[in-house]
């Protein structure tokens, strides 16, 4: 008997589901300094496009990456004139969580501080001192950091590098801009530690790839040149500018006496500048008596003792000191923030097992974060929030700069010269072991730029640590110098 059963035609394969973007909006309130502010809020992702090309002719934009972003934006206010500041925090590999919850934005995590951490579950209040109240806000996560992810087919690793982040940064700072239409108000990025290198080389990408000139870049624990902070062999420069870090660290720990910290930084300044570097340049041609002397004032100087100074041939290495400061005590300090220390289950470690300084805040920032992302802000999302990727950090490409230091001190330099109203804020912590503020203050002092435009540059420094809003007082502090800033360079 013949088969009757009829075939069935193959069903075509349904085609993937093109990404788009998936923002929520939302409306708020605050009250900053008996100020009500009505402000809209929106979160999400935003497609990252490319346009491709197959035997030279268009593919079309394809879609490369989904960035995830949270835009806050004050109501009723005049675009033309309100200035909006672009913010993300660096790592590599580090969402915009610190800045967001812990400085600029209208909500903020409770993490405590050195002598009083907060204990879990945690709590999120208003911010009085929200950067809000003088400009609009835009916080970044990049690719693989925060929900930022590549789109199918993509890979993560086409992100994980100088360049390529600059140019997905850039371009979310371009699409905001355009979409909603601000190019004709002031505009200001805001990068902490490795965002302070991306800050700068944004300042200058913008101007050459799209004509987005800025009116100011804030770098908050600054790092421009790798070089001045990486102990590598044959570059005594970090082992030099660490020093007044390491002083100030000392001093915080009891080891000055009652001397107060600005002669004790005078004193480690004047001998991170001078004598230590001709010493360390002598090598074996340093005599018995200078070596001695040497020894003795660095010694004196991080709190260490003289055979550890002597053994290590005047070379402390930044990670080694955190851990020999009060090893007596088994204690190690924190890197990101000197005032912060823990207890060492190994007392013969050469680096510490556990920076304080930050884990005692992270929990609190991430509670935050995930509630207020979802409670508040409506946003859902499933995948996990990346808040600090060391993969990521470890796999970082800085093939831009093979055979030299990671560097954008030039890019810096061409980027205010070709802007000359291009006005620049710095923040330091004196007990910021990450990123060292003498450092920084030795690669601003040789920014290639005329002396008159050395006047667009403004410091501030905070008893504090590299994150210096953990301590209330920087917090507050910080919050007023940034708000004057950003009024002063919006040159309306």
């Amino acid at each position: 008997m013949p088969d009757t059963t009829a075939e069935k035609p193959a069903e075509a394969e349904p085609k993937p589901t093109e990404p788009a973007d998936d923002l929520v909006t939302t409306h708020h309130t605050i009250t900053a300094k008996r100020r009500k502010l009505a402000y809209t809020a929106q979160t999400g992702r935003v497609v990252l496009r490319k346009e491709g090309a197959t035997d030279g002719k268009s593919d079309g934009n394809q879609p490369k990456a989904e960035v995830f972003l949270t835009a806050y934006t004050l109501d009723d206010a005049d675009p033309g004139t309100r200035p909006v500041t672009f913010a993300f925090n660096g790592g590599p590999g580090s969402s915009s969580i610190w800045l967001h919850m812990g400085l600029l934005g209208p909500r903020r995590a409770v993490s405590g501080d050195v002598n009083d951490p907060a204990p879990p579950p945690y709590r999120v209040v208003d911010n009085p001192e929200t950067l809000l109240a003088h400009s609009d806000l835009v916080f970044i996560d990049p690719v693989s950091t925060g929900y930022s992810r590549p789109t199918n087919g993509e890979q993560a690793k086409d992100y994980h590098g100088f360049a390529p982040d600059i140019e997905s940064v850039g371009e979310v700072i371009r699409l905001w801009t355009s979409r909603n239409e601000r190019w004709l108000s002031p505009k200001f990025v805001a990068g902490e530690s490795y965002g302070t290198l991306r800050a700068a080389g944004l300042a200058a990408h913008l101007q050459e790839r799209h004509g987005l000139y800025l009116n100011g870049i804030l770098l908050i624990s600054a790092v421009l040149d790798m070089g001045t902070i990486r102990f590598t062999e044959g570059n005594d420069t970090p082992y030099s500018l660490f020093v007044p870090t390491y002083a100030a660290i000392a001093h915080y720990h009891g080891m000055h006496g009652d001397r107060p910290l600005d002669d004790v930084l005078a004193d480690a300044e004047d001998f991170a500048a001078r004598d230590l570097p001709w010493a360390l340049q002598r090598g074996a041609r340093l005599s018995t008596a200078e070596r001695t002397e040497a020894v003795a004032t660095l010694a004196s100087l991080t709190g260490l003792s003289e055979s550890y100074v002597d053994r290590v041939n005047l070379r402390i290495e930044h990670m080694r000191f955190y851990t020999e400061l009060l090893r007596d005590k088994g204690l190690v300090t924190g890197r990101m923030d000197g005032r912060f220390t823990t207890w060492e289950p190994d007392g013969g470690r050469e680096h510490m097992s556990d920076d304080p300084s930050i884990s005692r805040i992270i929990g609190a920032y991430a509670a935050g974060f995930n509630h207020y992302v979802r409670a508040e802000l409506g946003y859902a999302n499933d995948l996990p929030y990346e808040i600090l990727s060391i993969d990521v950090n470890k796999a970082w490409s800085y093939s831009d700069f093979e055979g030299r230091a990671v560097s954008v001190v030039d890019s810096l330099g061409e980027a205010m010269r070709a802007n000359p109203h291009l006005k620049v804020h710095v923040a330091f912590g004196h007990y910021d072991g990450a990123t060292p503020y003498f450092a920084s203050e030795h690669v601003l002092a040789h920014l290639s730029i005329p002396e008159e435009l050395r006047e667009n540059i403004d410091s501030a420094y905070y008893p504090a640590g590299h994150m210096m809003y953990v301590h209330e007082p920087s917090r507050i502090q910080q919050s007023k110098d940034i708000a004057k800033f950003i009024t002063t360079s919006s040159n309306r």
